[in-house]
């Protein structure tokens, strides 16, 4: 066994999103379609489940494995949601956010432009993992970016006041 020349595997970045979802051949599948991601590879278990498998989206790397409740790994649709949320950064954020609904995730935020400078939306996809995407198209002095959050978080109260009444 030849010993590691470095720390982080070529191709990784620091850290490495590894999601769990209830059907992993299907996900793999999805994420191609959806988000462009290339398979690098996956180990099925005897059962015919996925316990591992990489992707590639853009240029960072992702786990993926099927739901193994009994060692702890659940998938967001046994929890009935999911707790966190993958940002991604891409070249048009409008393109992607159309060729990810139109290969089945659900809108959960349309596109728009943001305080902090990016053009934003946010789906779920059909596994109950929930995607941000994003094109940074404004830098945005933290002055200005302190003003923009404070607008930003009085027009959110606002429409929460008007949902509750």
């Amino acid at each position: 066994m030849a010993k590691a020349t470095q720390a982080i595997p070529p191709g990784f970045h620091t850290v490495t999103a590894a999601l769990t979802v209830n059907d992993a051949a299907a996900a793999i599948e999805f994420y191609k379609k959806a988000l462009g991601a290339e398979e690098i590879m996956r180990m099925p278990t005897p059962d015919g489940k996925i316990g591992h498998a990489e992707l590639k989206i853009g240029d960072s790397i992702i786990f993926l494995s099927d739901e193994y409740p009994q060692m702890g790994h659940k998938s967001p649709k046994t929890l009935g949601g999911s707790t966190g949320s993958i940002y991604l950064y891409v070249e048009d954020v409008d393109k992607a956010f159309k060729r990810a609904t139109d290969a089945g995730a659900s809108t959960k935020m349309p596109v728009s432009d943001m305080f902090w400078g990016d053009r934003y939306g946010q789906v779920t996809d059909p596994f109950g993992h929930n995607w941000g995407l994003s094109t940074h198209v404004e830098d945005v002095e933290p002055e200005e970016m302190e003003r923009r959050a404070k607008e930003w978080a009085q027009q959110m109260a606002q429409q929460a006041q008007k949902k509750s009444a």
